[in-house]
């Protein structure tokens, strides 16, 4: 079973299903700690920027880390962040079981890689689970499968290991109560990381971006890394 994890998280966290009072209960710590990271980053960023076109979403170069992991693939092979240098990288924390959010989101990058044309064979998705009790290799496999998306890849690990890479992004997750069935929710961020091809993290999307904006940005992160 997973251990419980909050973390501080520039992202906005998911919103579970309504039959789970609880989780909705703690979102709003966690949507003041965003709010609170993004005017900050924001004022950083706004000393620091050039000349030139905006970016439609939120540009974090320099703000954090390069994109660095060593997991277990939906394959059961061992990856590493080296296995996708020269790619553009989105990564995005969720889990199978996810009501709603993770799909959602999973069919918005779809959406994106549609958009992209023939830039879609630069990017891969990476989906890195935040329940790897339930999440083996196996079954992010299959959930990947389900949304058509050749280009992504699940990843799992140890509960050390995937606390390690959240902490690493600021990604919050905490796993909820079993219900009687014994089933539970976990509360997650559900940002998208956009990292280059040189792995160095370049811009954070959120649910109120457009697979329209996303593509746009993306397409400038492939022109300006190849």
């Amino acid at each position: 079973m997973p251990s419980k994890f909050a973390r501080l998280s520039p992202s906005t966290p998911s919103t579970p299903s309504p039959r789970r009072p609880g989780v909705l209960a703690r979102l709003p710590a966690l949507r003041l700690a965003q709010q609170l990271t993004i005017v900050a980053g924001a004022t950083l960023l706004g000393a620091c920027s050039h000349p030139g076109e905006p970016w439609q979403l939120t540009n974090v170069s320099g703000h954090l880390p390069d994109l660095n992991f060593k997991m277990t693939a939906d394959n059961g092979q061992s990856v590493s962040a080296s296995n996708f240098r020269g790619d553009t990288v989105l990564v995005y924390f969720g889990y199978t079981h996810c009501p709603d959010v993770c799909p959602e989101t999973m069919a918005r990058l779809m959406q994106v890689m549609t958009r992209l044309g023939p830039d879609a064979q630069k990017v891969r998705i990476l989906f890195v689970t935040v329940d790897p009790a339930r999440d083996t290799p196996a079954a992010l496999h299959s959930y990947i499968a389900a949304f058509n998306a050749p280009h992504t890849l699940g990843l799992t690990g140890t509960n050390s290991e995937i606390e390690s890479l959240a902490q690493r992004y600021r990604v919050a997750y905490q796993m909820e109560k079993r219900d009687p069935n014994g089933d539970y929710e976990v509360t997650h961020s559900s940002a998208i990381y956009v990292f280059d091809a040189q792995g160095h993290a370049r811009l954070l999307a959120t649910g109120s971006d457009t697979p329209g904006a996303i593509a746009h940005d993306l397409h400038r992160v492939i022109d300006a890394t190849g």
